[in-house]
């Protein structure tokens, strides 16, 4: 086969961008090199990788697109391995995190990077857990800080830190005027609450069957983000992690600890095949730094050494 990087480049160039013109565009060429490229891989493969009418990779083509993102992705480390025997740390990091802790982490440490590392540059992919997974597997985010645990052969993960989960309810709430409140205060109170099926809630499910208290669902969310911001206008009690209540933010609710619940965990996720690239490393160092510094953290994060 002679298929080379150019080809495979196009051909996600096309799926991400979701049209010929439009790749050509992004890689600053003309479309009919563009559909050359493309054909040129679709004869050597002897496959159809893009449906013509909608320009969505076929069966074959979302395969090939799968590898084609590592095999990118390996020549992107190659480069930065390279440049980092020069003394030179270079290269993007494609960074997951999960809403409540990407709000309070993502600015110390973009801001680390700048000072120690000015030539790494960062994407930064706002997702639920159960998205970042599948980012990841796909090779679309080298790195991801999500919610534990992750039960995913092809991961390696480590804990970054554990938070306390608190209870947002509104003023005039029953609840409200409680210095903290036990999970036999919560049965069958109407609760924002994250999605069946999600880490998050699977603890609280757990943690109120053992206390014989039934949680009653006023709404569910698969995302933290959208149940907090809610919990914040008013609109119901929910239970979110400590890290979802901005220290800043003022308004008409108060937080209220949780007794019985266990912390919730979270951790460092990146794929167990491949290498780490100089730059992916540096992320990871600094996201580790910020965390076990604990001047960045919300009240009730903890990092494992504190």
């Amino acid at each position: 086969m002679a298929m080379d990087r150019r080809q495979l480049r196009t051909l996600l160039a096309v799926v991400e961008h979701r049209s010929f013109s439009a790749a050509a565009r992004a890689l600053g060429t003309v479309q009919s090199n563009v559909s050359a490229h493309v054909a040129r891989l679709e004869r050597e493969l002897g496959v159809t990788l893009v449906d013509r009418a909608s320009n969505e990779p076929t069966a074959e083509g979302r395969v090939v697109m799968e590898r084609a993102r590592r095999i990118e992705a390996e020549f992107e480390a190659l480069e930065a391995d390279v440049a980092s025997l020069r003394d030179v740390v270079s290269g993007t990091v494609r960074l997951g995190v999960i809403g409540t802790t990407a709000r309070w982490l993502v600015p110390p440490l973009l801001r680390s990077l700048a000072q120690h590392y000015p030539a790494v540059s960062v994407i930064v992919l706002d997702a639920t857990t159960s998205s970042l997974v599948l980012n990841l597997g796909s090779g679309a985010i080298d790195l991801a800080v999500l919610n534990l645990p992750v039960d995913d052969a092809e991961l390696l993960v480590e804990p970054l830190f554990e938070e306390e989960r608190v209870l947002i309810a509104p003023h005039g709430h029953e609840l409200s005027e409680l210095d903290s409140v036990t999970l036999a205060e919560l049965d069958g109170q109407p609760l924002l609450l994250e999605a069946p099926g999600t880490a998050f809630r699977d603890v609280l499910d757990a943690a109120a069957a053992e206390a014989g208290v039934e949680l009653r669902a006023q709404a569910e969310f698969d995302g933290m983000r959208l149940l907090t911001s809610l919990a914040f206008a008013g609109f119901g009690a929910g239970i979110v992690p400590a890290s979802a209540v901005p220290t800043d933010l003022g308004g008409p609710w108060r937080a209220v600890p949780v007794e019985g619940l266990p912390r919730r965990s979270v951790g460092l996720a990146r794929r167990r095949r491949g290498l780490l690239t100089a730059a992916q490393r540096a992320a990871a160092q600094a996201i580790r730094e910020v965390v076990g510094g604990g001047e960045h953290s919300p009240p009730g994060v903890h990092s494992p050494d504190r």
